[in-house]
């Protein structure tokens, strides 16, 4: 029987990926759960829906400006991480993993962060700005809007797109949920129209791989020609390059954000996390980006 350090280790998507945070507070309290959930018979799907319940809470906690309501929204949010972590957990330990649970997986993280998004517009609706006595009101919405929908959820997609192929080249498909626009497009078309809920997620899922791939042009084309002609030290080559990268696609998704937030809220300065993710995360997407595809365009021309 495998011991909890060795279910740990399986439970990774792979040492190359993995925050040291993930690897040392969030993934052994996540195996605990998902160890638990298992003899339960709980399926991953479930805990997911759990943690969109808790996600979508810490953001409403987030809209006070007492320090007790806003301890609640910290506490909160990370249940919805570890819930978050543990289903990811326990689809790779027991095998229970299914696109639908990769998307729905997704689509919780969406909407903890427009629940947060929204409970920072609220709180601050009737503040000033600082320096000014001017309402926030419309210009806190502005701000996260642009924050929200303008940057994170690009950032957050193409990080996720990268460290999908940084696990391909690394583990091959059966390790990698690296997927791409034409195959869901063509499994979308072939649904029945009477499968409506199968037919909304395809036809999303398909446009998310749409976006990914048109901001990857170079690597697009790398990806075409190593398929045509596969070279083990074209592989190690592109390993190599994107390793460095993996750190920027884990500050790009949850941990980062997540105590931006957290000191931001607790501190009284929300307003701080929003111009933070225009700033110093966007600054961070853009180098990302500029550097993976420039590695492309070297191992392709």
């Amino acid at each position: 029987m495998a011991t909890f350090k060795e279910l740990l280790k399986l439970s990774f998507k792979s040492e190359d990926t993995e925050e040291w945070l993930d690897v040392h507070f969030t993934r052994p309290i996540g195996l605990v759960f998902a160890l638990l959930w298992n003899k339960l018979d709980i399926h991953p799907n479930v805990i997911t829906i759990v943690s969109i319940f808790l996600g979508v809470g810490a953001g409403w906690m987030f809209h006070y400006t007492d320090l007790l309501h806003n301890v609640y929204g910290v506490l909160l949010l990370m249940f919805a991480n570890f819930c978050d972590s543990t289903d990811g957990q326990m689809a790779r330990i027991t095998g229970k993993k299914t696109l639908i649970g990769r998307m729905l997986d997704g689509f919780s993280g969406d909407l903890w962060f427009t629940s947060i998004y929204l409970g920072i517009v609220a709180r601050l609706w009737y503040q000033t700005i600082p320096g000014t006595d001017i309402e926030w009101r419309f210009w806190g919405f502005l701000l996260c809007a642009a924050a929200g929908i303008g940057l994170h959820a690009k950032q957050s997609s193409l990080a996720d797109y990268y460290r999908q192929i940084h696990l391909f080249f690394l583990l091959g498909k059966d390790g990698s949920e690296l997927d791409n626009y034409k195959q869901q497009r063509a499994y979308y078309e072939s649904l029945p129209k009477s499968d409506v809920l199968s037919r909304v997620f395809y036809y999303n899922y398909a446009n998310y791989c749409k976006s990914q791939e048109q901001r990857t042009p170079n690597f697009q084309k790398f990806f075409a020609a190593w398929k045509q002609q596969p070279s083990e030290d074209i592989r190690q080559r592109l390993l190599a390059g994107s390793r460095p990268l993996m750190k920027y696609t884990n500050l790009l998704t949850f941990n980062a954000r997540a105590i931006t937030i957290y000191v931001t809220c607790l501190l009284n300065c929300p307003w701080v996390y929003p111009l933070v993710e225009i700033t110093v995360f966007q600054a961070m997407y853009m180098y990302m980006h500029h550097k993976h595809e420039a590695l492309c365009a070297q191992l392709y021309f």
